[in-house]
């Protein structure tokens, strides 16, 4: 795709680049291939080196950038109230512009937990059917950094966070709603927010469009067909770990050959199914493919086997329901590593979930697993806190004799620059066991 048809949106214009991480690089890179702006600055809280630009750096400078005449924001910065609806109407997100322009099918994959799963497998699945496909967004590719690569018989696999789609006012092709759980609430004013967000997966779309949603989610009117995807419940996509359903063919479940761990993922595999499906794959040949397909990093990853203890990596946990999932999708533990940043959100179910005794040893890391601690039940097992993830580990180790699941049910920052560096840092810390 030739990338001037960008131009219109920025000609003549005073642009303002709100954030400088990969996106916002890919961002400069665009702005000054386009060669057409008024000025061009960017704005960061930290202090950037980027040459031919006016910077705007330091704790004003989301106030400085909302002079500008466009505001292209980054997905980690956080908008919340800062800005009034006239300086919001300014924004610009790279997930629109692709949307808005659609060089290509997209296929938009969102949802709490699963996204990265879900579209991973959906790229997988096109690429098993020898379709011309790339995978982009959220997952580490910026929404228009492959924008020139791009066709008519191109299919993009978009994974979008709900930063991503906040200012979006156009939905993908096809579009997947896996689930929303409470998460994020430090970026939004409130769960409603949040989840509003996440809709303009599907809100935006015209006919012809297909959205795949969660049966536990009441849509929004839309202009798409709607599909509902359902785990353990009713929906045109259903399973419950086993056989799949998908809208009214049953795919038993010794076809499904999976290396991905938990009943979960067989949802994302069904919902999988149907995206591509939908794009054009032939069923039978994805789940030809489907042994085939690794799984991702910090999920339900095991990390070693050290004296007959199993090592399980899931830093991607965020919330926990998600530790809750994972417990009981390796067939459970003797120790369970939880907590990390502090946003406040509810954490009920993982204490009544672990009230009932369910893991023998809860290792708590701060700040958030040293606030549920009071809510834990330490007659029914062990509650045991540690200063930090290296304590944990060590504490683990002292203690398991079946399986130690990292699943810390919060976010890493603070701690970790994310959930990456955090799940790395402890495989790290557990080969240094094993070489112990």
């Amino acid at each position: 795709m030739d990338i001037s048809i960008l131009k219109p949106f920025f000609e003549g214009r005073r642009a303002a680049i709100l954030g400088f991480g990969r996106e916002g690089r890919v961002w400069l890179e665009i702005l000054k291939k386009l060669s057409c702006c008024a000025e061009i600055a960017v704005a960061d809280m930290n202090d950037v080196n980027a040459e031919g630009v006016t910077l705007l750096c330091g704790e004003d400078y989301l106030d400085r950038a909302k002079e500008y005449d466009v505001i292209l924001q980054s997905p980690g910065v956080i908008i919340k109230d800062k800005l009034t609806a006239e300086e919001k109407a300014k924004i610009l997100t790279q997930t629109e512009l692709l949307l808005r322009l659609k060089p290509c099918r997209i296929i938009g994959v969102t949802g709490t937990k699963g996204k990265s799963t879900t579209s991973s497998l959906i790229y997988h699945f096109l690429k098993a059917n020898g379709m011309d496909t790339m995978l982009i967004g959220n997952i580490g590719v910026p929404p228009l950094e492959r924008f020139e690569e791009m066709s008519s018989d191109t299919v993009a696999v978009c994974e979008l966070s709900c930063h991503q789609l906040e200012f979006a006012k156009h939905s993908p092709d096809i579009a997947v709603l896996l689930n929303v759980f409470p998460e994020h609430l430090d970026h939004y004013t409130g769960f409603e927010a949040y989840k509003a967000a996440k809709e303009n997966v599907y809100l935006h779309q015209s006919k012809g469009g297909l959205a795949i949603i969660n049966a536990d989610i009441q849509p929004k009117p839309f202009l798409g067909e709607l599909v509902t995807a359902s785990f353990g419940g009713e929906g045109d996509i259903k399973t419950d770990g086993g056989d799949i359903t998908l809208c009214g063919e049953v795919i038993p479940d010794e076809r499904i050959q999976t290396r991905l761990l938990g009943k979960h993922n067989i949802y994302n595999v069904a919902v999988a199914l149907k995206a591509a499906a939908a794009a054009g794959a032939d069923v039978e040949k994805c789940l030809d493919s489907l042994p085939d397909f690794n799984g991702l990093e910090h999920r339900l990853e095991r990390v070693a086997v050290i004296d007959g203890v199993e090592y399980v990596n899931d830093s991607i946990c965020t919330i926990p329901e998600a530790a809750i999932a994972a417990v009981e999708a390796v067939g459970g533990c003797d120790v369970l590593i939880i907590g990390g940043m502090d946003r406040n959100i509810p954490y009920t179910k993982l204490t009544e979930y672990l009230n009932t005794g369910a893991v023998k040893n809860v290792i708590l890391l701060p700040d958030s697993g040293w606030r549920i601690a009071t809510s834990l039940d330490n007659e029914k097992f062990n509650v045991v806190k540690a200063k930090d993830l290296a304590d944990a580990v060590k504490l683990a180790h002292g203690r398991a004799q079946k399986r130690v699941v990292l699943s810390p049910a919060a976010a890493s920052y603070g701690f970790y620059k994310n959930f990456e560096e955090r799940g790395k840092h402890f495989k790290e810390l557990v080969k240094e066991l094993e070489n112990d």
